[in-house]
C-alpha cells in the first residue's frame, strides 16, 4: 500500500470525519457554549486516559507486531490473544476506578456534582471501546486499509447520531454521556466488517498471554502510557489554569482552537497511524529508512502548510460557521496556533520512528519533557501574554521538541548504518 493510496483512502474517511466534526462543533457551540465547551474537552482527556489503563497504550506494537510478523500467522495470533488478555485485564482495572471516582470526577474535573453518570457510563463502555480498538490495531497491521477506512467512517456518523441527538435532548449532561459511549457503538461495524476477512476467526484471538509477546508489547505499553498519560494530564493541567486564571469560557476557547486543529490534520495524523507505522517496522536498513523519512516529508509537510494558511485566511469565516459570535475572542489564537501545528506535524514524523522502532528510553523521556515544559510555559506566557500565550507556549515547545526528536533520530540512523556494515 503505497504512501499516496493509502493517504487517498483516508481522505474519504477524513471527509466524512470532517462533515462530521463540523456539524457536532456547531450543534455543541450552540447547546453547550464555551464553557460547555471546555467540560468536554476535560472529559475527552479522562476517556484518553482510561483507555490507556484499558490497554490502548499497546495499539500501535499490536500494529507493528502483526505487521513485522507478516510471514508468521502463529506470532501474530500470539500477539493477539496476549493483547487481548492484557486490554480485558486493564479495561476492569480502568473500570473499576472509573465506578469508584465517579463522584469526585465530576466535581474536580467538570466542576459539577450532577455529572457522576457520565463517568459511570464511561465505564460500562469502556471494554467495548477498548477491544474496537484492539481490532482496529489489527486490521491496520494487516493493512486492510479499505476495512480500516470504513470502519472509521461507520464510527464517525455513528458519533455524529448519538452526540447529536443527545446533546440536543439533555444538553451538556447529554453531549457527554454521548462522547463516552458513541465510541462503543463502532465495535459493531468493525468486527462486523472484520467477520468476513479469512485472517479472522474469533479463536485466534484467544489463548494464553505469550512472554514473547509479552516483550514485545512491553516497550509499546511503556510509551504508549506516558504518551496517552502525560499529554492529557498537561491538557487538564492548561485547561484548569486556564479556567481559573482568565476564567472558563477562555479555556473553552483555546479548546475550540485545538478542535479546528484536530479536524484539519486527520488526513495526516490517520496517514501517519495506517501507512507511515507498518512501514517503519519494515524497514531494515538505515539508507531506506531515511528515504522513506524524506519522503513523509515531501508529501506531508506542504499539506499542512497549505492547510495552515487556507484555515488562518478563513478563521473568522470558520468561527461563524462551526461555532457561534461567543467564540469570537479565539480569533487572536489562530496564527500561533497553526505554527504549532506546522511544528508539531513536523516533529511528529520523526516521533512515529522512536515509537515504530521501539525507542523506548527516547521516547518517553521526550514526551516527559514536551509535557512538562508545555505547562510551564503556558504558566509563563499566559501571565506575560495572556490568552494567547498558550498558543505561543504550544508553538514554543514543538519546535523543541522537534529538535530532540532530529536529535534521537539521528544516532538511530548511525546506529543502524554502524550495525549493517
Amino acid at each position: 500500500m503505497s504512501l499516496v493510496r493509502t493517504s487517498f483512502l483516508n481522505a474519504i474517511a477524513v471527509a466524512v470525519k470532517v462533515g462530521s466534526a463540523m456539524v457536532l462543533n456547531k450543534i455543541l457551540a450552540v447547546y453547550v457554549g464555551p464553557a460547555g465547551y471546555a467540560a468536554i474537552g476535560q472529559f475527552q482527556n479522562v476517556i484518553s486516559m482510561a483507555l490507556s489503563l484499558s490497554g490502548g497504550i499497546i495499539g500501535p506494537g499490536i500494529t507493528k507486531g502483526t505487521a513485522e510478523h507478516f510471514d508468521s500467522i502463529e506470532k501474530q495470533h500470539k500477539v493477539w490473544q496476549t493483547a487481548l488478555v492484557l486490554t480485558l485485564s486493564g479495561t476492569v482495572l480502568a473500570s473499576v476506578i472509573l465506578f469508584g471516582a465517579a463522584p469526585w470526577l465530576s466535581v474536580q474535573l467538570l466542576q459539577r456534582a450532577d455529572m457522576a453518570s457520565v463517568f459511570i457510563g464511561l465505564a460500562l463502555a469502556l471494554p467495548a471501546i477498548a477491544v474496537n480498538n484492539l481490532l482496529l490495531a489489527v486490521i491496520n497491521g494487516k493493512k486492510e486499509i479499505g476495512v480500516f477506512v470504513s470502519a472509521n467512517i461507520i464510527g464517525s456518523l455513528l458519533s455524529l447520531l448519538l452526540v447529536g441527538v443527545f446533546t440536543y435532548v439533555w444538553g451538556l449532561h447529554g453531549a457527554l454521556l454521548a462522547v463516552a459511549i458513541s465510541p462503543a457503538t463502532a465495535l459493531l461495524a468493525t468486527a462486523g466488517l472484520a467477520w468476513f476477512r479469512a485472517w479472522f476467526k474469533i479463536n485466534f484471538f484467544l489463548g494464553k498471554i505469550d512472554r514473547g509477546a509479552v516483550r514485545e508489547l512491553s516497550g509499546f505499553g511503556m510509551m504508549g502510557l506516558t504518551a496517552a498519560i502525560t499529554a492529557p494530564l498537561a491538557y487538564i493541567f492548561i485547561r484548569d489554569f486556564l479556567s481559573t486564571t482568565l476564567g472558563q469560557s477562555a479555556a473553552g476557547f483555546w479548546q475550540a482552537s485545538w478542535k479546528i486543529s484536530e479536524i484539519y490534520l486527520m488526513l495526516v495524523t490517520l496517514t501517519l497511524s495506517v501507512y507511515y507505522l507498518p512501514r517503519i517496522a519494515e524497514i531494515k536498513l538505515a539508507k531506506e529508512l531515511r528515504s522513506e523519512i524524506v519522503k513523509v516529508y515531501k508529501v506531508v509537510l506542504p499539506i499542512v502548510i497549505f492547510g495552515a494558511i487556507m484555515i488562518f485566511i478563513l478563521r473568522d469565516f470558520l468561527i461563524e460557521k462551526l461555532f457561534s459570535a461567543d467564540f469570537g475572542p479565539m480569533r487572536d489564537l489562530f496564527a500561533w496556533q497553526l505554527t504549532g501545528d506546522v511544528l508539531k506535524i513536523g516533529s511528529w514524523i520523526l516521533s512515529y520512528i522512536l515509537l515504530g522502532r521501539a525507542m523506548v528510553k527516547s521516547f518517553i523521556a521526550a514526551e516527559l519533557l514536551f509535557s512538562l515544559s508545555f505547562c510551564v510555559a503556558t504558566r509563563v506566557f499566559v501571565v506575560q501574554y495572556g490568552l494567547i500565550g498558550v498558543s505561543m507556549a504550544y508553538a514554543f515547545c514543538y519546535c523543541l521538541y522537534w529538535i530532540a526528536m532530529a536529535l534521537s533520530v539521528r544516532r538511530e540512523l548511525k546506529k543502524m548504518e554502524s550495525f549493517n556494515v
